[in-house]
């Protein structure tokens, strides 16, 4: 007698619908239909947006090279202010990264700072920047002061979370050999995050080279200020010339980091 084998379907249906995320897509999709209703959304705006935007671009080109001298001039202010907070931010956010992660210290230690990431982390550059600006007055200090705090608020973040993901056996293999807190530090945690932070650090450079622009817009120096100014003249040319001098020294900036990443990663 032959068995008799089961071909019916299996009892349920193998993809049970997630009625809670259908729920919030549609919330979501009610939410954004919402937000165009309150703005002040019209198809007119956005077409007369696009006719304005061509005779904006229709004035900046052939871009004006005849300011050369102050382009260079901001460029080399940006650049000072770029390297000074990133080299600041970094040494500084290495302690506090180190003690906000929560599988080496305790947790009041940890909590506190990430307190202060948290608070570095709550406002824009550029509002920083104008505090800074109230603060101490114009120029290039005022940019180089919002920076870092920028910087610690991100590469502390990032640097926390990637001693928290490290493997604790190499930890306690260290701490067996009877090695100082310090040597635990330097020999069971710093090899096994550096790439992660050389990633961290390059990426905050390159950040800091584009905000350093935008620092300059509320008076904390670099090519900002000439920019800025350009715009309220209505040398649309000018502007054009600095821009092409930003997108170069960000691309530029790109491919070192990249050579950068590539050689701590062998």
């Amino acid at each position: 007698m032959n068995a008799r084998t089961n071909t019916s379907a299996p009892h349920g249906d193998p993809f049970p619908a997630n009625w809670w995320a259908r729920a919030g897509w549609l919330l979501l999709a009610v939410y954004v239909v919402y937000a165009f209703s309150t703005l002040d959304f019209t198809w007119q705006r956005m077409i007369e947006g696009f006719s304005h935007g061509q005779q904006f671009l229709a004035r900046m080109f052939p871009p004006n090279w005849e300011n050369a001298d102050a382009i260079a001039k901001g460029l080399k202010e940006s650049l000072e202010i770029a390297v000074l907070a990133s080299f600041a931010g970094i040494v500084i956010s290495l302690p506090i990264g180190l003690l906000a992660a929560r599988n080496l210290m305790p947790a009041w230690v940890s909590w506190s700072a990430r307190a202060v990431i948290a608070l570095c982390r709550a406002f824009h550059p550029v509002i920083v920047a104008i505090v800074f600006v109230k603060a101490i007055g114009f120029g290039a200090i005022a940019g180089v002061m919002a920076l870092i705090v920028a910087s610690i608020g991100f590469i502390g973040k990032l640097f926390a979370e990637a001693i928290e993901e490290i493997s604790l056996k190499q930890v306690e293999a260290v701490r067996a050999t009877g090695a100082s807190f310090m040597n635990v530090i330097f020999f069971g945690v710093l090899p096994q995050v550096l790439p992660r932070f050389i990633g961290f650090s390059t990426y905050q450079f390159d950040s800091n080279v584009r905000n350093s622009t935008m620092v300059g817009i509320v008076g904390a120096g670099g090519i900002g200020a000439p920019l800025f100014v350009a715009f309220q003249r209505f040398d649309y040319d000018v502007v054009c010339a600095i821009l092409l001098v930003i997108i170069a020294v960000v691309f530029a900036c790109e491919v070192i980091s990249t050579r950068i990443q590539k050689v701590f990663a062998q």
